[in-house]
Protein backbone atom coordinates (compact mmCIF):
# COMPACT_ATOMS: atom_id res chain seq x y z
CA UNK A 1 0.00 0.00 0.00
CA UNK A 2 1.43 3.46 -0.74
CA UNK A 3 1.61 6.27 1.94
CA UNK A 4 0.74 9.88 2.69
CA UNK A 5 1.74 11.98 5.83
CA UNK A 6 -0.32 13.07 8.42
CA UNK A 7 1.83 15.02 10.94
CA UNK A 8 4.12 12.25 12.33
CA UNK A 9 2.11 9.60 10.89
CA UNK A 10 2.86 7.53 7.59
CA UNK A 11 -0.32 6.13 6.60
CA UNK A 12 -2.05 4.48 3.72
CA UNK A 13 -2.81 6.09 1.20
CA UNK A 14 -6.36 5.30 1.39
CA UNK A 15 -6.93 4.66 4.59
CA UNK A 16 -10.67 3.29 6.27
CA UNK A 17 -13.41 5.53 7.51
CA UNK A 18 -15.41 3.10 9.95
CA UNK A 19 -18.43 4.69 10.87
CA UNK A 20 -21.28 2.92 8.60
CA UNK A 21 -19.95 0.01 10.36
CA UNK A 22 -22.18 1.43 13.45
CA UNK A 23 -24.14 3.95 12.10
CA UNK A 24 -25.68 6.88 9.84
CA UNK A 25 -26.84 4.48 6.87
CA UNK A 26 -29.70 2.50 8.51
CA UNK A 27 -29.26 -0.71 10.14
CA UNK A 28 -25.84 -1.60 11.09
CA UNK A 29 -23.93 -4.70 9.79
CA UNK A 30 -23.62 -7.62 12.76
CA UNK A 31 -20.37 -7.06 14.86
CA UNK A 32 -19.08 -10.32 13.24
CA UNK A 33 -19.13 -8.59 10.00
CA UNK A 34 -18.00 -5.41 11.31
CA UNK A 35 -14.87 -7.42 12.45
CA UNK A 36 -14.37 -8.88 9.51
CA UNK A 37 -14.16 -5.79 7.53
CA UNK A 38 -11.50 -4.30 10.37
CA UNK A 39 -9.20 -7.29 10.37
CA UNK A 40 -9.49 -7.21 6.42
CA UNK A 41 -8.39 -3.65 6.00
CA UNK A 42 -5.55 -4.67 8.30
CA UNK A 43 -4.59 -7.10 6.76
CA UNK A 44 -5.08 -5.62 3.37
CA UNK A 45 -2.32 -2.90 4.49
CA UNK A 46 -4.13 -0.09 5.63
CA UNK A 47 -2.79 1.87 8.55
CA UNK A 48 -4.88 4.69 9.67
CA UNK A 49 -8.67 3.85 11.17
CA UNK A 50 -11.10 6.69 11.80
CA UNK A 51 -13.84 6.62 14.16
CA UNK A 52 -15.56 8.90 16.63
CA UNK A 53 -17.73 9.48 19.96
CA UNK A 54 -20.62 10.36 17.85
CA UNK A 55 -20.81 6.94 15.41
CA UNK A 56 -23.53 4.74 17.03
CA UNK A 57 -23.07 6.89 20.35
CA UNK A 58 -20.00 5.34 21.18
CA UNK A 59 -20.53 1.26 19.28
CA UNK A 60 -18.15 1.98 16.63
CA UNK A 61 -14.84 3.61 19.09
CA UNK A 62 -16.11 -0.15 21.17
CA UNK A 63 -16.11 -2.15 17.94
CA UNK A 64 -12.57 -0.80 17.11
CA UNK A 65 -11.21 -1.00 20.38
CA UNK A 66 -12.27 -4.77 20.71
CA UNK A 67 -11.20 -5.70 17.57
CA UNK A 68 -7.86 -3.56 16.98
CA UNK A 69 -6.65 -3.68 20.21
CA UNK A 70 -4.33 -6.52 19.79
CA UNK A 71 -2.45 -4.82 16.74
CA UNK A 72 -2.49 -1.50 18.38
CA UNK A 73 1.09 -0.90 16.87
CA UNK A 74 0.51 -1.47 13.37
CA UNK A 75 -2.15 1.70 12.47
CA UNK A 76 -2.39 4.67 13.32
CA UNK A 77 -5.87 5.34 15.25
CA UNK A 78 -7.92 8.82 14.71
CA UNK A 79 -11.02 9.17 16.69
CA UNK A 80 -12.94 12.99 17.14
CA UNK A 81 -14.92 14.57 20.13
CA UNK A 82 -17.08 17.89 20.77
CA UNK A 83 -20.31 15.77 19.07
CA UNK A 84 -21.56 13.03 21.08
CA UNK A 85 -24.39 11.12 21.92
CA UNK A 86 -26.39 12.82 25.04
CA UNK A 87 -28.85 10.64 27.11
CA UNK A 88 -32.16 13.14 27.35
CA UNK A 89 -35.34 12.12 28.58
CA UNK A 90 -36.84 11.05 25.69
CA UNK A 91 -33.24 9.10 24.28
CA UNK A 92 -30.21 9.97 22.93
CA UNK A 93 -29.39 12.81 20.88
CA UNK A 94 -26.68 14.15 19.33
CA UNK A 95 -25.05 17.58 20.65
CA UNK A 96 -22.37 19.81 19.83
CA UNK A 97 -20.23 20.93 22.84
CA UNK A 98 -16.67 22.22 22.12
CA UNK A 99 -16.33 23.76 26.01
CA UNK A 100 -12.98 22.68 27.34
CA UNK A 101 -14.53 20.16 29.88
CA UNK A 102 -16.53 18.45 27.46
CA UNK A 103 -14.06 17.86 25.16
CA UNK A 104 -11.57 16.68 28.25
CA UNK A 105 -14.81 14.24 28.82
CA UNK A 106 -15.27 13.29 25.53
CA UNK A 107 -11.54 12.06 25.46
CA UNK A 108 -11.50 9.88 28.16
CA UNK A 109 -14.94 8.52 27.36
CA UNK A 110 -13.00 7.51 23.87
CA UNK A 111 -9.76 6.24 25.37
CA UNK A 112 -12.11 3.89 27.21
CA UNK A 113 -13.97 2.60 25.03
CA UNK A 114 -11.19 1.85 22.53
CA UNK A 115 -9.02 0.30 25.12
CA UNK A 116 -5.65 2.84 24.62
CA UNK A 117 -4.04 5.01 26.56
CA UNK A 118 -3.28 7.30 23.73
CA UNK A 119 -5.50 8.40 20.76
CA UNK A 120 -2.95 9.14 17.67
CA UNK A 121 -4.71 11.64 15.80
CA UNK A 122 -7.62 13.61 17.52
CA UNK A 123 -10.23 15.92 16.01
CA UNK A 124 -12.83 18.12 16.88
CA UNK A 125 -15.82 16.58 15.01
CA UNK A 126 -17.59 19.74 14.75
CA UNK A 127 -16.50 23.77 15.97
CA UNK A 128 -19.60 24.54 18.57
CA UNK A 129 -19.91 28.23 17.10
CA UNK A 130 -20.51 29.51 20.63
CA UNK A 131 -17.47 28.91 21.99
CA UNK A 132 -14.36 30.32 20.27
CA UNK A 133 -12.36 27.71 18.12
CA UNK A 134 -8.93 28.92 20.05
CA UNK A 135 -10.75 28.02 23.56
CA UNK A 136 -11.60 24.16 22.40
CA UNK A 137 -8.37 23.75 20.39
CA UNK A 138 -6.49 24.93 23.60
CA UNK A 139 -8.31 22.45 25.68
CA UNK A 140 -7.39 19.66 23.31
CA UNK A 141 -3.71 21.15 23.13
CA UNK A 142 -3.70 20.04 27.16
CA UNK A 143 -4.40 16.76 26.27
CA UNK A 144 -1.46 16.47 23.79
CA UNK A 145 0.74 17.56 26.68
CA UNK A 146 -1.25 14.98 29.43
CA UNK A 147 -0.34 12.38 26.98
CA UNK A 148 -4.00 11.42 25.64
CA UNK A 149 -2.98 12.56 22.05
CA UNK A 150 -0.39 12.78 19.95
CA UNK A 151 -1.49 14.79 17.15
CA UNK A 152 -5.04 17.20 16.38
CA UNK A 153 -7.39 17.78 13.63
CA UNK A 154 -10.28 19.60 12.91
CA UNK A 155 -13.40 18.72 10.88
CA UNK A 156 -15.80 20.27 8.13
CA UNK A 157 -13.92 23.91 8.70
CA UNK A 158 -12.78 26.79 7.02
CA UNK A 159 -9.40 28.37 5.54
CA UNK A 160 -10.40 31.00 8.41
CA UNK A 161 -11.12 28.71 11.17
CA UNK A 162 -7.83 26.20 10.57
CA UNK A 163 -5.74 29.75 10.88
CA UNK A 164 -6.95 30.54 14.07
CA UNK A 165 -6.56 27.09 15.67
CA UNK A 166 -3.14 26.48 13.87
CA UNK A 167 -2.12 29.63 15.94
CA UNK A 168 -2.84 27.46 19.18
CA UNK A 169 -1.50 24.70 18.17
CA UNK A 170 -0.30 22.97 15.07
CA UNK A 171 -3.38 20.79 13.47
CA UNK A 172 -2.10 17.96 11.52
CA UNK A 173 -5.16 17.37 9.80
CA UNK A 174 -8.55 18.81 8.76
CA UNK A 175 -11.27 16.48 7.94
CA UNK A 176 -14.05 17.28 5.05
CA UNK A 177 -16.02 16.02 2.36
CA UNK A 178 -14.39 16.03 -0.84
CA UNK A 179 -15.18 14.20 -4.09
CA UNK A 180 -16.27 14.92 -7.07
CA UNK A 181 -19.73 15.99 -6.29
CA UNK A 182 -18.40 17.66 -2.94
CA UNK A 183 -15.84 20.53 -4.09
CA UNK A 184 -16.81 23.29 -1.79
CA UNK A 185 -12.82 22.55 -0.03
CA UNK A 186 -11.28 23.57 -3.86
CA UNK A 187 -12.52 27.11 -2.62
CA UNK A 188 -9.65 27.81 -0.05
CA UNK A 189 -9.26 25.31 3.01
CA UNK A 190 -7.23 22.83 0.79
CA UNK A 191 -4.44 25.58 -0.02
CA UNK A 192 -4.75 26.29 3.26
CA UNK A 193 -4.20 22.82 4.15
CA UNK A 194 -1.08 22.85 1.85
CA UNK A 195 0.27 25.94 2.84
CA UNK A 196 0.48 24.97 6.84
CA UNK A 197 1.46 21.45 6.30
CA UNK A 198 -2.21 20.05 7.34
CA UNK A 199 -3.08 16.58 5.44
CA UNK A 200 -6.33 17.03 4.31
CA UNK A 201 -8.76 13.31 4.74
CA UNK A 202 -11.68 13.25 2.60
CA UNK A 203 -14.59 11.42 3.62
CA UNK A 204 -17.52 10.63 2.08
CA UNK A 205 -14.79 10.11 -1.26
CA UNK A 206 -17.59 7.61 -3.18
CA UNK A 207 -20.61 10.69 -2.85
CA UNK A 208 -22.19 7.99 0.08
CA UNK A 209 -22.55 5.25 -2.55
CA UNK A 210 -23.43 7.53 -5.56
CA UNK A 211 -19.82 7.31 -7.11
CA UNK A 212 -20.04 3.44 -6.85
CA UNK A 213 -23.47 3.15 -8.60
CA UNK A 214 -24.66 1.71 -5.44
CA UNK A 215 -27.48 3.25 -5.24
CA UNK A 216 -30.63 3.82 -8.20
CA UNK A 217 -33.83 4.06 -6.29
CA UNK A 218 -34.08 6.08 -3.15
CA UNK A 219 -37.29 4.63 -1.81
CA UNK A 220 -35.67 2.16 -0.77
CA UNK A 221 -33.28 4.04 1.37
CA UNK A 222 -33.89 2.54 5.06
CA UNK A 223 -35.86 5.25 7.24
CA UNK A 224 -33.02 6.04 9.27
CA UNK A 225 -30.52 6.58 6.48
CA UNK A 226 -28.86 9.74 6.42
CA UNK A 227 -29.53 10.56 3.04
CA UNK A 228 -33.17 10.92 3.46
CA UNK A 229 -32.88 14.28 4.77
CA UNK A 230 -29.74 15.01 2.10
CA UNK A 231 -31.36 17.45 -0.56
CA UNK A 232 -28.94 15.67 -3.17
CA UNK A 233 -30.75 12.29 -2.66
CA UNK A 234 -34.11 13.52 -2.77
CA UNK A 235 -36.29 11.67 -5.69
CA UNK A 236 -36.30 14.51 -8.43
CA UNK A 237 -32.55 15.60 -7.86
CA UNK A 238 -31.84 12.61 -7.37
CA UNK A 239 -33.20 11.60 -10.59
CA UNK A 240 -31.34 14.72 -12.14
CA UNK A 241 -28.18 13.46 -10.65
CA UNK A 242 -28.65 9.47 -12.00
CA UNK A 243 -27.88 11.40 -15.35
CA UNK A 244 -24.67 11.49 -14.68
CA UNK A 245 -23.92 7.78 -14.13
CA UNK A 246 -24.00 6.92 -17.13
CA UNK A 247 -20.95 9.05 -18.84
CA UNK A 248 -19.33 8.69 -15.60
CA UNK A 249 -19.21 4.51 -15.72
CA UNK A 250 -18.09 5.03 -19.05
CA UNK A 251 -15.15 7.51 -18.04
CA UNK A 252 -14.24 4.83 -15.39
CA UNK A 253 -14.12 1.90 -18.36
CA UNK A 254 -11.76 4.08 -20.51
CA UNK A 255 -9.52 4.22 -17.69
CA UNK A 256 -9.52 1.05 -17.02
CA UNK A 257 -11.32 0.58 -13.40
CA UNK A 258 -14.57 0.85 -11.57
CA UNK A 259 -16.44 3.48 -10.74
CA UNK A 260 -15.07 3.41 -6.74
CA UNK A 261 -12.10 3.16 -8.06
CA UNK A 262 -12.15 6.23 -10.22
CA UNK A 263 -13.41 8.45 -7.57
CA UNK A 264 -10.78 7.17 -5.26
CA UNK A 265 -8.15 7.94 -7.61
CA UNK A 266 -9.11 11.67 -9.05
CA UNK A 267 -8.76 12.41 -5.27
CA UNK A 268 -5.21 11.15 -5.05
CA UNK A 269 -4.38 12.41 -8.35
CA UNK A 270 -5.65 16.48 -7.19
CA UNK A 271 -2.77 16.75 -4.24
CA UNK A 272 -0.44 14.74 -2.72
CA UNK A 273 -1.29 15.50 0.87
CA UNK A 274 -5.41 14.50 0.38
CA UNK A 275 -5.87 11.09 1.79
CA UNK A 276 -9.30 9.34 1.46
CA UNK A 277 -11.11 7.25 4.18
CA UNK A 278 -14.08 6.08 2.33
CA UNK A 279 -15.99 3.32 4.06
CA UNK A 280 -18.01 -0.01 3.70
CA UNK A 281 -19.39 -2.97 4.78
CA UNK A 282 -18.10 -5.50 2.65
CA UNK A 283 -14.66 -7.02 2.42
CA UNK A 284 -14.99 -7.41 -1.29
CA UNK A 285 -15.76 -3.49 -1.40
CA UNK A 286 -12.92 -2.59 0.54
CA UNK A 287 -10.21 -4.34 -1.74
CA UNK A 288 -12.11 -2.82 -4.61
CA UNK A 289 -11.48 0.46 -3.02
CA UNK A 290 -8.02 -0.26 -1.89
CA UNK A 291 -6.85 -0.86 -5.57
CA UNK A 292 -7.69 2.47 -6.61
CA UNK A 293 -3.99 3.62 -4.89
CA UNK A 294 -2.81 1.89 -7.76
CA UNK A 295 -5.28 3.23 -10.97
CA UNK A 296 -3.11 5.70 -13.02
CA UNK A 297 -5.14 8.68 -14.27
CA UNK A 298 -4.61 10.84 -17.74
CA UNK A 299 -4.67 14.40 -17.51
CA UNK A 300 -7.54 14.32 -20.06
CA UNK A 301 -9.25 12.29 -18.67
CA UNK A 302 -9.28 13.90 -15.10
CA UNK A 303 -10.15 16.67 -17.10
CA UNK A 304 -12.99 14.90 -18.45
CA UNK A 305 -14.35 13.42 -15.45
CA UNK A 306 -14.45 16.86 -13.46
CA UNK A 307 -16.25 18.49 -16.83
CA UNK A 308 -19.05 15.89 -15.98
CA UNK A 309 -19.55 16.10 -12.30
CA UNK A 310 -19.15 19.28 -10.53
CA UNK A 311 -20.74 22.08 -8.50
CA UNK A 312 -22.49 23.36 -11.61
CA UNK A 313 -24.10 20.15 -12.88
CA UNK A 314 -25.03 18.26 -9.54
CA UNK A 315 -28.59 18.91 -8.45
CA UNK A 316 -29.07 19.68 -4.44
CA UNK A 317 -26.99 20.97 -1.63
CA UNK A 318 -25.00 18.61 0.30
CA UNK A 319 -26.80 19.00 3.51
CA UNK A 320 -29.92 20.53 4.60
CA UNK A 321 -30.34 24.21 5.78
CA UNK A 322 -30.19 22.67 9.62
CA UNK A 323 -26.81 20.46 9.15
CA UNK A 324 -25.56 23.09 7.06
CA UNK A 325 -25.72 25.86 10.01
CA UNK A 326 -23.50 23.28 11.81
CA UNK A 327 -20.39 23.20 9.42
CA UNK A 328 -18.12 25.93 9.20
CA UNK A 329 -16.98 24.77 5.58
CA UNK A 330 -16.90 27.58 2.57
CA UNK A 331 -19.82 27.11 0.08
CA UNK A 332 -20.25 28.17 -3.68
Amino acid sequence: MKTRQIGPFEVSAISLGCMNLSHAYGTPPSAEQGERVLLAALDAGVTMFDTAALYGFGANETLVGRVLKKHRNQFTLASKGGMAGVQFDDGIKRVIDGRPETIRKNCEDSLRRLQTEVIDLYYLHRWDKKVPIEDSVGAMSDLVRAGKVQALGLSEVSAATLRKAHAVHPISAVQTEYSLWTRNPEIAVLDACKELGTAFVAFSPVARGFLCDALQDVSTLDAKDIRRSMPRFAPDAYAANLKLLAPYKALAQEAGCTPAQLALAWLLHKAPHIVPIPGTTSVDHLHEDLAAADVKLSPELIAKVEDLINQQTVTGHRYSAQSASEVDTETF
